[in-house]
């Protein structure tokens, strides 16, 4: 167990390392001057030069990635005494404590990853990605919670009447929601149940989840903001959940041990709530786990076209803006958090199956 724990932990590792080198290289190769983005109108060469030696945009590429990788890094070495130095521990910069040294001037230090400064704003990376992550967050669980109840609920109605109507409309909603493009549902839905039914359903087309009332006396929760995002942003898994609920129950009612509690007399409903449902759930519950993972990254028009500020608005926003540093921390926290949901799965699939660990070794 404990090798197919450091197995795990090690490719993951390996996947968040080649996640950061592939963002690095694409955005420092893509056009424009960092320096000139942070200045703007008030730029001359002297103060451009001196902001691109302040960023290490004099620097190589190949001394910007090491740089970049230590910065990241939780455990990085600086040079705590030369302020001239590229690895200088800027106490403005790192928040770090120093473990040892590794000579008279350089260090050992754990600190928070760095992800660099806006250049627009010039708020820290991480203090952006703190205000918004946890919208984004939101609005990916009750998006999943939305698809996983419904639509195993609609999964297990078609199943139980096979062949209807019912369960050919809920095959023809799963392919379609499966082949909806996102940013047009979003679209779609906005302007169905913000514009032309606004009057009715009382909900906006933009909003966020927290507001500051008319009189700016204080900030209230905006639920009803949640509904469009959330709805539009669960129609895929919705879709996928129904199928697949639909197909596992199907195989489970076919079963020996169904046919069994048949002819011992238990009723339909008993059959199907207390011994298929929780046998047909496994495939579900393995959707559902990626699927949150996937929503994680999966969000960035939604957000954009429901004015809900979370990581995807920031996203396109700073696209919109050539924000590099923000891009890239808002892209390495959504990859994180992919490759720790799915690591977390595997483990758990390792843990209940022993099967998997033997076939890893």
């Amino acid at each position: 167990m404990l090798n197919f724990l450091i197995k795990r932990l090690l490719y993951a590792l390996l996947i968040l390392w080649g996640v950061i080198t592939v963002v690095f290289f694409l955005f420092n190769i893509l056009p424009g001057d960092p320096a000139k983005m942070m200045l703007g109108q008030r730029s001359d060469i002297s103060t451009i030069a001196s902001i691109r030696k302040e960023l290490g945009l004099d620097k190589s590429k190949g001394m910007q990635y090491l740089k970049y990788l230590n910065d990241l890094s939780p455990l990085s070495a600086y040079n705590s005494t030369n302020s001239e130095s590229y690895f200088y521990l800027d106490s403005s910069k790192y928040d770090a404590t120093i473990l040892f040294h590794i000579s008279s001037e350089n260090v050992i230090v754990a600190k928070q990853p760095y992800l660099r400064r806006s250049y627009q704003s010039k708020k820290l990376v991480s203090e952006i990605i703190r205000e918004t992550l946890p919208n984004t967050f939101i609005l990916a669980l009750v998006s999943i919670i939305f698809a996983t109840v419904l639509g195993v609920f609609l999964g297990i109605i078609a199943a139980i009447k096979k062949d209807s109507l019912f369960d050919r409309s809920s095959l023809f909603f799963s392919a379609f929601g499966m082949s909806l493009p996102s940013f047009f549902a979003a679209i779609l839905i906005g302007w169905i149940f913000a514009f032309v039914l606004g009057d009715l359903t009382g909900l906006n087309l933009t909003g966020n989840l927290y507001e500051i009332d008319d009189l700016g006396e204080g900030i209230h929760v905006q639920l009803k903001n949640l509904i469009l995002p959330a709805f539009t942003l669960g129609i895929r898994p919705l879709a996928i959940v129904i199928q697949l609920s639909r197909n596992s129950m199907l195989d489970v009612l076919s079963q020996d041990y169904i046919r069994t509690a048949k002819a011992k007399g238990l009723s339909f409903s008993r059959i199907i709530w207390k011994h298929a449902l929780k046998n047909s759930l496994n495939p579900v519950i393995t959707a559902v786990s990626g699927w949150f993972a996937s929503l994680m990254a999966g969000v960035v028009f939604i957000e954009y076209i429901f004015g809900w500020k979370g990581l995807g608005f920031i996203i396109v926003d700073s696209l919109n803006k050539y924000d590099f540093p923000v891009i890239v921390g808002c892209v390495l926290t959504i990859s994180v958090f992919f490759i720790i949901i799915n690591t977390f799965v595997d483990i758990l699939y390792g843990i209940l199956d022993p099967r998997i660990r033997i076939n890893s070794n």
